[in-house]
């Protein structure tokens, strides 16, 4: 199989109205986060079930899925490396990984960290050295910094937070609303394992938080501690 043929596959999915609606939701306009990048309009279901078709493409068809204006067939490729990491042997997973590092500029969009980054990156590094995580979370890149605390959602659900909440730290004050956001929902997760430990993390820094970050932390607290937290009085 050739990369040719799963974007022949894509393209008989092509939704002109969906795509659109795809556009204006990823930010696509001028001076916009995902300024430039182009959709089919094709539902995420659909582009998985393709990539599945497919799971067996060259990392040199990879790259040039990777290397494309069109959002799908990005995303097709990050479920292909998804699918092949979680397949393969060490030797395997060590390649996916360093490749997914060196064809990382292709994974420029919220949904494509997220499918991705945890089940690559994350999965990859649970028993290896994590310093890599530390200067992704430095990058003036903003996709590189939620790669950065997005991969540490394989640990939490191993019980280990450490690496989380020491990104999170590094990314307080962040700028962008979309690391906000995903400090925030990490952080959250933490809590659904252990409330103890999100919670004293937000007892130390919530006043320092911009107020979407709180906001997603705190999302499933109970109403009258979540105020409480949004009041400034705990």
């Amino acid at each position: 199989m050739h990369f040719a043929e799963l974007r022949n596959e894509l393209l008989k999915e092509k939704n002109p109205e969906q795509a659109k609606i795809h556009q204006r939701f990823f930010k696509t306009g001028k001076g916009e986060y995902g300024e430039g990048d182009i959709f089919y309009g094709i539902k995420v279901p659909v582009v998985r079930k393709i990539a599945r078709m497919f799971r067996h493409l060259s990392f040199k068809d990879l790259t040039v899925l990777l290397s494309s204006d069109v959002h799908e067939e990005r995303l097709a490729a990050g479920f292909i490396l998804v699918e092949q990491f979680s397949k393969g042997d060490e030797r395997i997973k060590e390649k996916i990984f360093r490749f997914y590092l060196k064809n990382i500029k292709g994974i420029n969009n919220w949904d494509l960290v997220d499918l991705t980054a945890p089940k690559i990156v994350g999965s990859y590094l649970l028993d290896k050295d994590k310093s890599i995580l530390y200067k992704l979370a430095l990058s003036e890149n903003i996709w590189k910094r939620r790669i950065a605390i997005l991969s540490t959602f394989a640990f939490i659900k191993l019980n280990h937070f450490d690496e989380t909440l020491r990104i999170a730290l590094m990314l307080i004050n962040d700028k962008h609303d979309l690391i906000h956001k995903a400090v925030g929902w990490m952080l959250r997760e933490i809590g659904k394992i252990d409330k103890e430990a999100e919670t004293e993390f937000l007892i130390k820094y919530y006043k320092k938080m911009p107020r979407t970050m709180l906001r997603y932390a705190i999302e499933k607290f109970p109403e009258k501690e979540r105020k409480k937290f949004l009041r400034g009085t705990i």
